[in-house]
């Protein structure tokens, strides 16, 4: 017998979201909250209990695993929903705790299957993300305790990743440069990396699909 959950969407498409709530619909679940961004999402989450969320990894400039703590922390299960599959990126998602991970190349019968899996307590990896994460290797190599980045040293780290240059990160934030070089400084520390040649090849690796 199927389970019916209450289900947030974290997405930053109206479309993709719309979408998914008629799919949801057809599986009898009901979409209880719809968020963009993170700070959307934290706006639901009090006067709300879902059952489920499911999570976009790109939220514009944002990444949807900056919310998994957030909803794991008030004991409601994520799913990653998104069109990134790539293995690093499953890795990362499952180092932060989530239940599942589906790619959004795949039929809405496997992202319904991950639903019932998950609300069942167990975990859910569709067929695409099952065969990435073998081919690079199984979860052998997931590591256990990843660097602690504060949320405003991830958001450089996708940025850096992205091209922007000190002087483009720092007019976004409206910080000096220097603020900006201070943060590259705090995550070299925590990374036991070597300078900035080697920062920017860690963000490439890490955050250049997010």
């Amino acid at each position: 017998m199927s389970t019916v959950a209450n289900i947030i969407i974290v997405d930053d498409h109206p479309a993709v979201r719309e979408g998914l709530g008629l799919l949801l619909a057809k599986g009898r679940h009901a979409v209880c909250g719809e968020a963009s961004c993170r700070d959307e999402l934290m706006a639901l989450l009090d006067p709300i209990r879902p059952t489920l969320a499911l999570v976009d990894i790109s939220l514009g400039d944002e990444s949807g695993l900056d919310c998994v703590q957030d909803l794991l922390s008030r004991d409601i299960p994520v799913l990653i929903y998104s069109m990134h599959g790539n293995a690093k990126i499953v890795k990362r998602a499952l180092n932060r705790g989530v239940q599942g991970f589906v790619t959004k190349c795949e039929t809405s019968v496997v992202l319904l299957e991950a639903i019932q899996a998950i609300l069942g307590g167990g975990t859910y990896f569709s067929p695409r993300v099952a065969a990435s994460l073998e081919t690079d290797g199984g979860l052998s190599d997931v590591p256990v305790e990843p660097p602690q980045f504060s949320e405003r040293e991830r958001e450089v780290l996708v940025l850096l990743a992205k091209g922007e240059t000190n002087a483009e990160i720092a007019a976004r934030f409206d910080v000096s440069i220097r603020t900006v070089e201070t943060y590259y400084s705090r995550i070299q520390v925590k990374l036991e990396l070597d300078g900035m040649k080697a920062l920017r090849k860690y963000a490439l690796r890490e955050y250049r699909l997010v």
